[in-house]
Protein backbone atom coordinates (compact mmCIF):
# COMPACT_ATOMS: atom_id res chain seq x y z
CA UNK A 1 0.00 0.00 0.00
CA UNK A 2 1.22 3.60 -0.84
CA UNK A 3 1.38 6.10 2.24
CA UNK A 4 -1.62 7.76 0.59
CA UNK A 5 -3.50 5.23 1.13
CA UNK A 6 -2.17 3.88 4.46
CA UNK A 7 -2.93 7.39 5.94
CA UNK A 8 -6.81 7.12 4.40
CA UNK A 9 -7.18 3.72 6.04
CA UNK A 10 -6.26 5.06 9.04
CA UNK A 11 -8.47 7.94 8.86
CA UNK A 12 -11.39 6.21 8.31
CA UNK A 13 -10.44 3.49 11.46
CA UNK A 14 -10.10 6.96 13.27
CA UNK A 15 -13.74 7.70 12.20
CA UNK A 16 -15.50 4.87 12.80
CA UNK A 17 -14.02 4.59 16.64
CA UNK A 18 -15.19 8.26 16.94
CA UNK A 19 -18.52 7.41 15.51
CA UNK A 20 -19.26 4.35 18.26
CA UNK A 21 -17.77 6.16 20.88
CA UNK A 22 -20.24 9.00 19.80
CA UNK A 23 -23.18 6.17 20.08
CA UNK A 24 -21.92 4.87 23.27
CA UNK A 25 -21.93 8.47 24.93
CA UNK A 26 -25.25 8.89 23.59
CA UNK A 27 -26.51 5.58 25.04
CA UNK A 28 -24.98 6.44 28.55
CA UNK A 29 -26.71 9.90 28.61
CA UNK A 30 -29.87 8.08 27.88
CA UNK A 31 -29.29 5.57 30.80
CA UNK A 32 -28.63 8.73 33.27
CA UNK A 33 -31.97 10.47 32.00
CA UNK A 34 -33.63 7.50 32.82
CA UNK A 35 -32.12 7.23 36.31
CA UNK A 36 -33.51 10.79 37.04
CA UNK A 37 -36.66 10.12 35.62
CA UNK A 38 -37.11 6.56 38.18
CA UNK A 39 -35.18 9.06 40.73
CA UNK A 40 -38.27 11.53 40.20
CA UNK A 41 -40.88 9.02 39.96
CA UNK A 42 -40.01 7.74 43.37
CA UNK A 43 -39.87 11.17 44.41
CA UNK A 44 -36.79 12.82 44.98
CA UNK A 45 -36.03 16.16 44.18
CA UNK A 46 -34.12 16.12 40.66
CA UNK A 47 -32.79 19.46 40.75
CA UNK A 48 -31.42 18.72 44.12
CA UNK A 49 -30.04 15.75 43.11
CA UNK A 50 -28.18 17.01 40.22
CA UNK A 51 -27.10 19.91 42.42
CA UNK A 52 -25.03 17.31 44.55
CA UNK A 53 -23.99 15.81 41.44
CA UNK A 54 -22.01 18.42 40.12
CA UNK A 55 -20.78 19.95 43.40
CA UNK A 56 -16.81 19.84 44.04
CA UNK A 57 -15.51 18.18 46.91
CA UNK A 58 -15.73 20.71 50.43
CA UNK A 59 -11.88 20.90 50.42
CA UNK A 60 -12.35 22.36 47.01
CA UNK A 61 -10.45 19.81 45.02
CA UNK A 62 -12.10 18.12 42.21
CA UNK A 63 -13.37 15.17 43.36
CA UNK A 64 -14.32 12.01 41.59
CA UNK A 65 -18.10 10.95 41.36
CA UNK A 66 -17.63 7.56 43.35
CA UNK A 67 -15.72 9.28 46.23
CA UNK A 68 -16.87 9.58 49.48
CA UNK A 69 -17.48 13.44 49.18
CA UNK A 70 -19.90 12.47 46.34
CA UNK A 71 -21.96 9.50 48.84
CA UNK A 72 -22.11 12.41 51.43
CA UNK A 73 -23.44 14.77 49.20
CA UNK A 74 -26.16 12.19 47.99
CA UNK A 75 -26.88 11.45 51.62
CA UNK A 76 -27.64 14.73 52.34
CA UNK A 77 -29.61 14.88 49.05
CA UNK A 78 -31.75 12.52 50.01
CA UNK A 79 -33.57 14.53 52.79
CA UNK A 80 -34.92 16.10 49.84
CA UNK A 81 -37.75 13.73 48.95
CA UNK A 82 -40.92 14.87 48.20
CA UNK A 83 -44.37 13.61 49.67
CA UNK A 84 -45.73 12.48 45.99
CA UNK A 85 -49.51 12.98 47.47
CA UNK A 86 -48.58 16.44 48.94
CA UNK A 87 -45.88 17.59 46.80
CA UNK A 88 -43.57 18.43 50.09
CA UNK A 89 -40.40 18.09 50.25
CA UNK A 90 -39.92 15.99 53.77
Amino acid sequence: MSDGNVAAEQLRLFIERIERLEEEKKGIADDIKDVYLEAKANGYDVKTMRFFYHSPAQDGTQRSHGSRSAAGNIQVGAGHRIDRNTGERS
